[in-house]
């Protein structure tokens, strides 16, 4: 049985780096013996990078492409430590906004909550320092609460009243402005009705924004939103009892 050997492939790779070798020496060589222009350095590296930029394509033949198992890969190890990390950031950080949000939510159970010495059974309140009004039923429940504007000035003593006027539509004193939902409940030292209703509105607009609510700014009444205003409205007929605190 005869015996064959295998075909020799010829190492056209190494052929070309020798060649390429042998061409920079002798561009070299002949750079300084002064046979070729004075650019000769530049041109000696141009050439030099032409050939062995060649000899690289020419030695990296698909059978001899680098295995995939040799290619450069994620670090396997820092990757999940990196997520690791982020998840246990997450979770850090989710941790300090269900705090935060757990904080919000006891900062608003204890703004709407009633102030001490608010009376009982139905009725509506009034804080002057806080500037809130809460509508109680007769189980002593909240049935609503929000913001409102009240009086910029010191005519309105804390006590217990009761509403004994209301008006769907009024206008303002001097000509102020015109109002809807008007609960009245009692009066300033110079008689004009204090109470509640909606903002005003003078020459077709709101006299004040609904983000100043909560803060005093009327001559005397207690502003409110519209739709706060029909709640309050609903709520209160005539006889409600209507608690003013400081």
């Amino acid at each position: 049985m005869s015996k064959h050997r295998a075909p020799v492939r010829p190492r056209y790779g190494r052929m070309a780096v020798l060649g390429s070798s042998l061409a920079v020496t002798l561009i070299a060589v002949l750079g300084g013996t002064g046979v070729l222009p004075s650019t000769a350095d530049d041109t000696t590296r141009d050439v030099a990078s032409d050939l062995a930029g060649a000899a690289r394509d020419t030695a990296t033949t698909p059978s001899e492409s680098p295995s995939p198992s040799t290619l450069e890969e994620p670090d396997a190890v820092s990757a999940p430590a990196g997520n690791a990390s982020g998840a246990a950031g997450a979770e850090k950080s989710s941790g300090g906004t269900a705090a935060a949000e757990q904080e919000r939510k006891q900062a608003l159970r204890r703004e709407k909550a009633l102030p001490p010495r608010s009376g009982d059974g139905r009725r509506v309140v009034f804080s002057e320092g806080r500037q809130r009004v809460w509508l109680v039923d007769g189980d002593d429940e909240v049935v609503r609460t929000y913001l409102v504007s009240g009086s910029a000035y010191d005519n309105l003593d804390p006590g217990t009243y009761e509403v004994y006027s209301r008006s769907e539509d009024a206008v303002g004193i001097d000509d102020s402005g015109t109002m809807k939902y008007f609960v009245r409940f009692t009066e300033g030292d110079a008689g004009a009705a204090i109470g509640f209703h909606d903002i005003p509105v003078d020459d077709g607009k709101r006299v004040q924004t609904f983000e100043q609510l909560g803060t005093p700014l009327s001559h005397g009444c207690i502003r409110q939103r519209r739709s706060d205003a029909i709640r309050l409205w609903e709520f209160a007929p005539l006889g409600t009892t209507v608690v003013v605190t400081t």
